[in-house]
């Protein structure tokens, strides 16, 4: 009870940062976040480890005349944990990242951030806690009106304008879909939430249903197509919410969707192949499309899109596994999707935060003119590496752990099952390898372009590591990545419980989890055994050299020493191949000025390469365009003339005059 009053306390509280003075805003709004984390964590912890019901905790506006409940199980304490981890990570950052625009910007843009900053936090938090349908919908309402103002915080640029009201306008379309589900099962059964679910279900068809919830969860989780808003909105967004955004905020679409396939009653099937496909496609597009980027963060945006496929994958495996009656691939599915839920939201935060640092130092995010970066900023580009193996799913990483769990159970269920199942489960594999094989050219590109060899432009030759403060968030994430990595059954053990709990008709062999967990184990041991033995070694060499006098010369260049940083690869040349052969998809295109054999001396010629995302053409773009054009010729009835608009209005009685007459409206 002392904990709802305090929860209730700050809710309250948040309206001060508008009135407090603008050096205090950042204390004042920590010190809120802190003890609203304490307060859901204690919720969170004794859901997930202490209770085997779940926790209902009421909440009471009495002055409102407003109260409602919050219902947290296993699954709610997993993202309520998440969200207050990276939340929290993310605010860390955000303290010097956001100091050079005290210079420029009004106290009250800063009183919007941080009071957008703190409701995103808590409308997350509420989302994962609530089952009424109505206050559900108003806090995933909250969610997306507050990140919004997150994304604009720069709206003096008309672009980033453009973006963030492009975003708001597909998460209304995603929350119309969920509000219209939420009616239909209402309507079917008299109660509006989730507890309405498994009743609909099991009197009527799944399948449409759980395709408006799809749409609506999924167009904030990222899944293509419904994707076009999240490779514009996080490069858009400062670097501490494009982390929150993609590390912890698109999952609550995932949230939605766990909480939809734990109620489905028939079409189980059906709707597993329809998840397992579109995760498919999102997950392999994704990566493509990452690949062909320039601009760092709107290439860990579309690395966001290709992680989004992986969790979907994992889904769509367990649904799969419902439907086969699989008790593998059910368990291994979900607890999959559930542990790389968890990871990306450390390792893509990390990487947002690191890419907002090089874009802090070096004021561009354009990969092509960086370079170097290693010798300059060496504890971001250490953040940096790290993240991209863990994105990669190499040991001794958290990555490997959710993908390890997805093929265990592919490879375990392929073997029993029939020609029909096992073309499938053998779909998921070859997706996800090929999804991981990608990723690894991904981020080779990204890192090798970015922070090795010489530097490419003036930007970087001026570039300094960034203060501690946007450091340590990185360093603190790497500390839960190792443990992770090296002690998975952490993680492992409470999300098989989680998927017990929440997939109650399914009894799971506990000789296979015990056997999959002693196999991890014996990773987490030899990846244990080579880190020790690499430290050692780095460490025995290190004190071989503190001794003796060392020069740092050039790289030996081959007995060619008159090569400049042009002579590199570049993001767009070390991925010209793979464009080249991938281009009937990505629809790339090269432009420029040709070199005709008469110019002996040619003058300065220009060249650039440009991706599209088809998807983005053909269902926002095309669309648009044809809505803005019948719109221009309606615009001529717009004359100006008075007498003009009382003819329409004498045409518009008219017209209804006879539709009445005729009975038809």
């Amino acid at each position: 009870m002392m904990f709802s009053g305090l929860f209730s306390a700050i809710l309250l509280l948040s309206v001060g940062i508008y009135f407090i003075p603008n050096r205090l805003k950042y204390l004042f709004t920590m010190i809120l976040l802190l003890i609203a984390m304490f307060v859901t964590s204690s919720w969170g912890i004794k859901a997930l480890f202490y209770d085997d019901l779940p926790l209902i905790v009421d909440l009471n506006f009495e002055f409102l005349n407003f109260d409602f409940s919050f219902y947290i199980d296993k699954l709610s304490s997993f993202f309520l944990l998440a969200i207050n981890f990276t939340s929290l990570t993310g605010f860390i950052y955000a303290y010097k990242y956001l100091s050079p625009y005290y210079r420029i910007k009004y106290p009250l843009s800063f009183s919007i951030h941080y009071f957008s900053y703190f409701w995103l936090y808590i409308s997350m938090c509420m989302v994962v806690m609530l089952q009424d349908g109505t206050a559900f919908i108003i806090l995933w309402e909250i969610m997306a009106i507050s990140s919004f103002m997150l994304v604009i915080f720069n709206a003096e640029n008309r672009t980033i304008m453009k973006t963030g009201i492009n975003y708001l306008i597909q998460m209304h379309i995603g929350m119309l879909f969920i509000l219209i589900a939420f009616m239909i099962a209402e309507n079917g059964t008299g109660v509006m939430g989730f507890a309405s679910l498994k009743p609909y279900f099991s009197d009527h068809s799944n399948t449409i249903l759980f395709l408006m919830f799809f749409i609506g969860f999924g167009m904030k989780a990222g899944f293509i197509p419904l994707h076009t808003w999240l490779p514009l909105a996080h490069p858009s967004a400062p670097s501490h919410v494009s982390g929150i955004m993609s590390g912890i905020m698109i999952k609550m679409g995932f949230y939605g969707i766990f909480r939809v396939v734990s109620a489905l009653q028939s079409d189980i099937m059906t709707i597993g192949i329809i998840i397992l496909g579109i995760s498919l496609i999102t997950g392999i597009m994704g990566i493509m499309s990452a690949i062909t980027q320039r601009d760092i963060k709107k290439m860990l945006a579309y690395s966001t899109i290709e992680n989004v496929g992986i969790i979907g994958i994992g889904i769509g495996l367990g649904v799969v596994g419902m439907a086969m009656k699989n008790q593998i691939l059910v368990l291994f599915g979900f607890s999959g999707a559930l542990v790389h839920i968890l990871n990306h939201s450390l390792f893509k935060s990390m990487l947002f935060f690191a890419a907002g640092s090089v874009n802090h130092a070096t004021h561009t995010k354009d990969m092509e003119v960086l370079g170097g970066l290693v010798k300059k900023m060496p504890h971001t580009a250490l953040i940096f590496l790290i993240g991209s193996l863990a994105i990669c799913g190499l040991p001794p990483f958290n990555g490997f752990v959710s993908e390890y769990l997805l093929y265990s159970g592919m490879f375990m269920s392929i073997s029993g099952s029939g020609l029909y199942d096992s073309f499938i489960i053998l779909s998921g594999i070859i997706g996800l390898s090929l999804i991981g094989g990608l990723a690894l050219f991904c981020f080779t590109r990204a890192y090798g372009i970015t922070f090795l060899g010489q530097e490419r432009s003036i930007r970087v030759r001026g570039a300094t590591e960034v203060n501690m403060s946007m450091i340590l968030p990185g360093y603190i994430i790497i500390s839960v990545i190792m443990v992770i990595g090296l002690a998975s059954s952490i993680v492992v053990v409470p999300v098989f419980n989680i998927v017990s709990e929440t997939f109650t008709n399914t009894a799971y062999d506990s000789a296979i989890i015990t056997n999959v967990l002693n196999n991890l184990l014996q990773v987490n041991i030899l990846s244990g055994l080579f880190i020790i033995i690499t430290a050692a070694l780095f460490s025995f060499r290190r004190n071989i050299f503190r001794s003796k006098k060392t020069d740092l010369r050039p790289t030996w260049g081959c007995g060619y020493t008159a090569g400049t940083s042009k002579h590199q690869y570049t993001a767009d040349s070390y991925s010209d191949n793979f464009i080249e052969l991938a281009n009937p998809v990505l629809r790339s295109q090269k432009l420029s000025e040709e070199i005709m054999a008469t110019d002996i001396f040619p003058e300065k010629k220009s060249f650039s390469s440009v991706s599209k995302d088809i998807f983005d053409d053909y269902i926002i773009s095309y669309p648009k365009e044809f809505i803005l054009k019948l719109l221009k010729k309606i615009a001529v009835m717009q004359t100006g003339q008075i007498h003009h608009y009382i003819l329409y209005i004498f045409l518009f009685i008219i017209a209804a005059l006879v539709l009445t007459y005729f009975e038809l409206i």
